[in-house]
């Protein structure tokens, strides 16, 4: 299901908690679990995958993570602060050191001209540390080639942030 370059990228995040005795959480929007998913196919992953959260609806970030309701109708599920929230939200809810939260625009509908297709935001959180965030545009035609490359780089931001 998922490329070479996912599977090694989920094995070296997965190596490199256990390395460091931290657990990770996931909270993900637009990628439905896809980043839980591929952590999840390593072997061993049980060693320090704590749990993941989809939380697709609006309603399900309010009760699953804690986000703002005002926030989300001020700002929209797809922003900086939710994200940051999100990441949040899945540290205060589960028993893990390190969290990624991810959401955005897949499509191929949803898009407007502020938020278009492929404008995803994503976050870490690590116990006692500030959260980080970043926002991609991902240029691309289909909804399953955004969702992977969201995933890709919530791998790549949780593993920066195992260092």
């Amino acid at each position: 299901m998922f490329s070479l370059e996912i599977q090694t990228l989920a094995r070296l995040v997965i190596d490199d908690a256990r390395e460091r005795s931290l657990r990770i959480v996931t909270a993900e929007s637009c990628t439905g679990g896809l980043v839980a998913g591929a952590l999840c196919a390593v072997p061993g992953a049980s060693d320090v995958f704590e749990r993941g959260f989809v939380a697709y609806s609006n309603r399900a970030k309010q009760e699953l993570l804690g986000v703002s309701g005002d926030l989300i109708a001020d700002l929209g599920a797809v922003s900086e602060p939710i994200a940051r929230m999100m990441a949040e939200g899945a540290l205060e809810n589960s028993h893990a050191h390190v969290s990624v939260a991810v959401t955005g625009v897949a499509g191929p509908g949803g898009g407007t001209p502020m938020k278009p297709v492929g404008t995803v935001h994503f976050a870490t959180a690590r116990a006692n540390q500030s959260v980080h965030h970043t926002m991609e545009m991902f240029e691309l035609d289909e909804r399953w080639d955004i969702q992977i490359a969201a995933v890709q780089t919530a791998l790549e931001m949780l593993r920066d942030r195992m260092r």
